[in-house]
């Protein structure tokens, strides 16, 4: 190595300068990335260990540049703090464009400090110790970003593999409960055209064919929001809370006949306006979740909706919709991950009941995107799967208090 570069005065007192500047340097680079992505300062590193990674790099780009001959590579505590900020990034959501920007940034505020320091350091300096310092520090941000978005890297394809995997395994599921429910109407429907089917045997095959094509349209409509497909004019449609309860018990009626499952609503669900769509759809969902999944062992089968209206900490009304049930309940190791798209709780246990595991996931995706939540709660028996909707008019705020 060129002897010009390895005792360098400059480098010697600009590594100094950043060790003692490196808060500062790290408060300029905090209020950079904040004004360039979606997220609150305090969010861009949200804990006291995190927002110390970015004075651990600088000490580490110092370090580098006072000594090359100890690569910022062998610097293992450096390079896991690094690897642990493209970790963070991936959890929040940052692209690689943004991540690249982040390490541009940090890049320009370095040398522009490099700049600042040489006028006012009064050490003399050939121009090749200038720029050997320039290169040691170009080199050493280099290093730290490729061990962040390395990292970043791995994870994003991890994800995409899993995402991948799970997609297969929900086309295997949609492609078999469609094909079957597809084979069950068909048949049906091929019997009820013979002249000697019994009048009583022929209603019967009616509502076997009415129930497989009831199931096949909750199936669709979920991969309609899935995909963020409209589903109809109904989307901007805004209805009393009764009669999407109403409307959504009648989509189920047929198979919640055939399990001997009561659909009940409660007289007194409050009148207030909803959407539609979203909550015909949601309650669909827990209603058909509630028939496949009651009690055979039970002579008393029921499902029900109710509903209240709640006032919230900040003055403002919100209508909760639950749907009761008095079924087999859910797995107390299961209920962590319920919301999850594609989990099934009882896919173990109940093979025999078909399924896409999408009908949770959408429910909670589409309560969000409206301003809501959805939750589940487990009394000693059954399930009771509630989400909450803000009201659209004030006087509903009135008929809560």
């Amino acid at each position: 190595m060129d002897a010009s570069t390895t005792d360098c005065p400059l480098a010697v007192a600009l590594a100094e300068r950043l060790r003692d500047h490196r808060d500062a340097l790290t408060g300029r680079w905090l209020v950079r990335i904040a004004d360039r992505v979606s997220l609150t300062p305090n969010r861009i590193f949200p804990s006291d260990d995190l927002i110390d990674h970015v004075p651990l790099l600088i000490v580490g780009i110092a370090d580098y540049i006072e000594n090359p001959a100890r690569p910022v590579l062998a610097e293992t505590p450096v390079i896991a703090k690094a690897m642990e900020l493209g970790a963070l990034r991936h959890t929040q959501g940052f692209d690689e464009h943004q991540l690249l920007k982040e390490y541009e940034i940090l890049g320009g505020i370095l040398f522009q400090f490099l700049s600042e320091c040489v006028s006012e350091i009064d050490t003399e300096c050939t121009r090749v110790e200038l720029v050997a310092c320039a290169t040691r520090l170009f080199q050493a941000i280099a290093v730290i970003q490729q061990a962040t978005t390395t990292q970043f890297l791995m994870l994003a394809r991890a994800q995409v593999a899993e995402r991948e995997e799970r997609l297969r395994m929900f086309n295997r599921a949609l492609t078999h409960e469609l094909r079957n429910r597809i084979g069950a109407a068909l048949g049906a429907a091929q019997i009820m055209e013979m002249s000697e089917i019994d009048p009583n045997e022929r209603h019967g095959l009616n509502g076997v064919v009415l129930r497989n094509i009831e199931s096949m349209r909750v199936v669709l409509d979920n991969l309609l929001v899935l995909t963020g497909v409209a589903l109809d004019s109904r989307q901007q449609r805004h209805v009393q809370l009764p009669e999407a309860a109403q409307e959504a018990a009648r989509q189920v009626r047929s198979a919640a006949k055939a399990r001997s499952v009561t659909v009940r609503i409660d007289p007194d669900l409050p009148r207030v306006e909803v959407s539609a769509a979203a909550v015909e759809l949601c309650l669909t969902n827990l209603l058909a979740n509630a028939i496949k999944y009651a009690d055979p062992d039970s002579d008393d089968r029921w499902v029900e909706v109710r509903g209240h209206l709640v006032t919230r900490a900040d003055g403002k009304c919100e209508v909760v919709v639950e749907v009761a049930d008095n079924g087999i309940g859910v797995p107390a190791e299961a209920r962590a991950r319920l919301f999850q798209r594609f989990f099934r709780a009882h896919e173990a246990a109940m093979p025999q009941v078909e399924g896409t595991g999408l009908g949770l996931s959408i429910i909670r995706d589409t309560v969000g995107g409206l301003g809501g939540q959805a939750w589940a709660e487990f009394p000693a028996k059954g399930s009771v799967f509630a989400f909450s909707l803000p009201s659209r008019r004030e006087t509903d705020a009135d008929a809560a208090r």
